[in-house]
């Protein structure tokens, strides 16, 4: 087998992969959202819950931003510029994740509440499907994202524990971080407040 041959199949059977992760996570949310959303002041409450979630992640995004060109600047000139698209590919795709996570997860808390009425075992099929789209999705974006990466920086030895995939790694992580304290301080003031 020749280096060109190996090479785009070590690429692409991640990217099909990666896909394919992303398409059963929309299959998912479709069931999700088929669910029945509950009587009018159970959605009122929703409506709220999801007006409040998007507003809380276009301003820490919003700030995000500016931190992720920082350090995009700061890699790019004290390590190199691949690594830090790396850096910058890696940060998006936590983002999107961090973006699709929080909007099931308030479609899905008034569907699963609608669905407990029912009993047990249809609002655990709510909970586990919600759940199972925000598994998915960051399975299949990471993959399909950093196989991307390894296509369009084609040397092997670059882009490896040493090289272009740390970077990735470090914008994830970074939106990562800033999102778990960030939701956690407000959802700690939805609950005081």
């Amino acid at each position: 087998m020749t280096y060109e041959v190996q090479y785009l199949e070590t690429g692409l059977y991640p990217l099909i992969a990666g896909i394919l992760a992303i398409f059963f996570a929309g299959f998912k949310a479709w069931q999700v959202m088929q669910a029945p959303a509950g009587n009018k002041e159970m959605n009122e409450i929703a409506k709220a819950i999801q007006e409040g979630a998007r507003a809380f992640l276009k301003v820490e995004y919003s700030y995000l931003a500016i931190f992720l060109a920082i350090l995009y600047v700061l890699i790019s000139a004290a390590i190199d510029w691949r690594t830090g698209i790396c850096y910058l590919v890696g940060a998006a795709c936590s983002a999107v994740c961090g973006y699709v996570g929080m909007t099931i997860a308030t479609y899905a808390n008034v569907r699963t509440a609608a669905a407990a009425e029912r009993g047990l075992n249809p609002a655990l099929s709510v909970a586990f499907s919600s759940g199972a789209v925000m598994g998915m999705s960051v399975v299949g974006i990471a993959l399909a994202g950093l196989s991307v990466l390894y296509l369009i920086f084609d040397n092997l030895h670059s882009f490896g524990s040493d090289g272009y995939l740390p970077g990735f790694g470090m914008g994830a992580t970074s939106v990562s971080l800033f999102t778990r304290v960030g939701g956690g301080i407000y959802t700690k003031a939805a609950d005081v407040g």
